[in-house]
């Protein structure tokens, strides 16, 4: 079997975590000797053991007395490099030494400075043979949540709403009205799962008093992300339940009351789309959906703060209601999901 195909089984592996990692990347690895899979791992959640540990351990339970030889004839395949810094675990890069491995094949360099080089330098200077760069493209695609926390300084920003076939967002007089479809909701809650956190502005809140939850898909709770600037959304909004963390962005007040967090910003007219992106990026969260509204995705469009959008269109037009966004990127995919077509656009 190729480095490309132990790679690729490597990215199966860490998938399995998507959104209990963050903000660590998802890592895979996968341990061969004498052209047989010997062991794997992945991280499965953030603060436990990482990807490499968790391989070692499983080539130790299953082959016993056998497992330290076995582990210097092997190489061990990882999609991101081994760290080598003391953080929630010890550094994984040490591991491999101690085992004494034979060669060690990544698939990115970690940007993250505490890395950043310092464990392929470790695994060299022991005697180890290092191969990195396989699908260097697809891995860090794979973790582009995780690469672009650490070098934009902001979480991964996912746009996210629904349109008419003739281009409509809302309707014009402030009431609900579905535009997607039941799979369509369903697909949308999944993603809820895998994002750290989900954004929404005032009007939203209170025309459509969403859950903002996964219920409809298992997995955890997004973050609730508010805009409110004034404290207008009322207690009894579901946003204010405690099914999930909420957080309040407003000019009033700074405080915790139980699973409700208040952060006072100043001046939440000026570069509100920058501001939020910086505060995320502060609170550690590495990932966003933003579902509106209109004045809320319209800001960080106009900013360019955006990694991609998922734009659902139905087959259904309207008469009058509120123009959707228009997002200008390169369309990756349109895939049929029961009557809508799901459009996912990448800004380049």
């Amino acid at each position: 079997m190729s480095d490309e195909f132990y790679i690729k089984r490597c990215l199966e592996l860490a998938a399995i975590a998507i959104g209990n990692v963050n903000p660590n990347p998802m890592v895979g690895c996968v341990i061969v000797a004498n052209g047989k899979i010997i062991g794997e791992g992945f991280h499965h959640k953030y603060g436990e053991a990482h990807a490499e540990p968790n391989a070692i351990k499983s080539v130790l339970e299953k082959y016993g007395d056998e497992a330290e030889n076995l582990l210097k004839q092997a190489t061990a395949y990882v999609n991101l490099e081994p760290c080598a810094h003391f953080g929630k675990t010890p550094p994984c890069a040490d591991l491999f030494v101690k085992y004494q491995l034979k060669k060690v094949v990544i698939g990115n360099r970690d940007p993250f400075s505490g890395v950043d080089g310092k464990g392929i330098e470790k695994l060299k200077n022991a005697g180890i043979e290092v191969l990195s760069g396989i699908l260097d493209d697809e891995c860090k695609y794979f973790n582009r949540r995780f690469f672009t926390r650490i070098q934009k300084q902001r979480p991964y920003i996912i746009l996210k709403w629904a349109e008419t076939a003739n281009g409509y967002f809302a309707t014009t007089d402030g009431h609900q009205k579905w535009i997607s479809g039941a799979l369509a909701k369903r697909l949308a809650h999944q993603w809820r799962t895998e994002e750290d956190a989900i954004l929404i502005g005032k009007q939203t809140a209170v025309i459509d008093n969403p859950q903002l939850t996964s219920r409809e898909w298992p997995g955890k709770n997004p973050v609730r992300l508010v805009i409110d600037k004034n404290l207008q959304v009322p207690q009894s909004n579901n946003i204010y339940n405690k099914e999930a963390k909420t957080i309040i962005f407003n000019e009033i007040k700074t405080d915790v009351v139980d699973n409700i967090h208040y952060i006072q910003m100043e001046d939440m007219h000026f570069y509100l789309a920058q501001k939020i992106a910086f505060q995320l990026y502060l609170m550690d969260i590495q990932s966003v959906i933003i579902e509106g509204g209109a004045s809320i995705l319209k800001q960080f469009l106009e900013a360019n703060l955006w990694d991609e959008a998922r734009v659902f269109a139905s087959a259904n037009s309207w008469n009058q209601g509120i123009p959707a966004p228009v997002v200008n990127g390169d369309i990756t995919a349109q895939i049929i999901i029961g009557n809508d077509k799901l459009s996912i656009y990448i800004n380049k």
